[in-house]
């Protein structure tokens, strides 16, 4: 069978996306599979790549190189191609793809328009959870506990910042965190500490989207939870992000590598059920399927709060992801197996429903 990974992106997490795409590519058991590359530039070409019967040595060797006029150049090249392109049979879809025009339902709705079978959430849900605010509505309905929020348009902000400002203030206190709606990674994301920086917190976040989510700061400790399954949804024992500083941006997750990580999270049991109960409740909430990361918040009073849902959670091998399943007796191949199955059977079942 072949696996068509298909990475990069045009959206602020083009790299993240290559580091995980190699990471997969890295746990592929080529035994069994090959590997066909399909990398989207920054500006949205489609390059079809070689087709690989073993793991490349190096992440750079991803990002491929192409002539204009269609002939192969030297190096690990490719040639560019219509998105449409890639559909062919006895192959599945391998999405590593962060953030907008990648894990918000778009490339899920172009491959079900395809007709392919395609690893990780569906259209609706993709959607959902990559939209922070909707994702909020949907939880509150579930009844998971979340920090208090206050959803933000840009046209508002723009027609009357002092309103905006005054429902801020009146609803949250300071440090307040402003993140735009739809974007991951903490790509745009700040924390404000008053009113100039709850302003350029908000310029900030609308340079990625027209919609921003500004949300309560708390003291508090990040937990995570993996999940996995379509109709079988299991989770695992919650790991913890262990913070150094108040806030991780972009750089220290992804280029510095500061984050530590304790995994198993050392708190109490019944806090660990907690997380699992409403990580899975979030999940099937959200109609997952394939896998997802739930996100937590947990103070020193043992109050949990859900932060977000991640339909196609970071794969590098710094990701907390697939460090939880290994946790749980989970190899990173088999859990890249595990998916690759899932995607199959949901397909299946899609089609047994026509």
């Amino acid at each position: 069978m072949k696996i068509i990974l298909l990475y990069g992106g045009k959206s602020p997490e083009h790299d993240v996306a290559i580091l995980s795409a190699f990471s997969v590519i890295s746990a592929v058991y080529f035994d069994y599979y090959q590997v066909q590359l399909i990398y989207i530039d920054k500006t949205g070409q489609w390059v079809k790549g070689p087709l690989l019967t073993e793991a490349p040595e190096t992440d750079e060797t991803l990002r491929l190189t192409w002539d204009p006029t269609g002939h192969e150049v030297e190096g690990f090249s490719g040639k560019v191609i219509a998105p449409g392109d890639i559909k062919e049979d006895n192959a599945i879809v391998f999405p590593v793809l962060h953030g907008p025009n990648g894990e918000d339902g778009t490339i899920q709705g172009f491959l079900e328009t395809l007709d392919m079978p395609y690893v990780g959430a569906g259209v609706v849900t993709s959607a959902c959870a990559m939209d922070k605010i909707m994702t909020k509505y949907i939880l509150q309905a579930a009844g998971i506990p979340q920090v208090p929020y206050v959803p933000v348009l840009k046209n508002q902000w723009k027609e009357n910042p002092k309103q905006i400002f005054d429902k801020c203030e009146g609803t949250l206190l300071y440090p307040m965190f402003i993140k735009p709606a739809n974007m991951g990674s903490s790509v745009g994301i700040s924390r404000a500490e008053n009113r100039e920086e709850l302003q350029n917190a908000l310029q900030e976040a609308y340079r990625y989207d027209s919609r921003a989510l500004v949300e309560q700061g708390i003291d508090a400790r990040e937990i995570e939870v993996a999940v996995l399954g379509n109709d079988d949804v299991r989770t695992t024992l919650p790991g913890e992000v262990v913070k150094e500083v108040a806030f991780y941006d972009y750089n220290a997750k992804y280029i510095d590598n500061t984050i530590q990580m304790a995994i198993p999270a050392e708190i109490p049991e019944e806090v660990m059920q907690k997380a699992r109960d409403y990580a899975k409740l979030a999940y099937t909430m959200l109609g997952g399927s394939g896998l997802s990361r739930c996100d937590f918040f947990l103070t020193n009073k043992n109050e949990l709060f859900l932060n977000e849902l991640n339909t196609m959670p970071g794969f590098t091998e710094f990701s907390m992801y697939p460090l939880l399943w290994e946790n749980m007796g989970l190899k990173y191949g088999d859990l890249i197996e595990e998916l690759i199955q899932l995607g199959t059977k949901r397909y299946e079942q899609q089609a047994a429903f026509e």
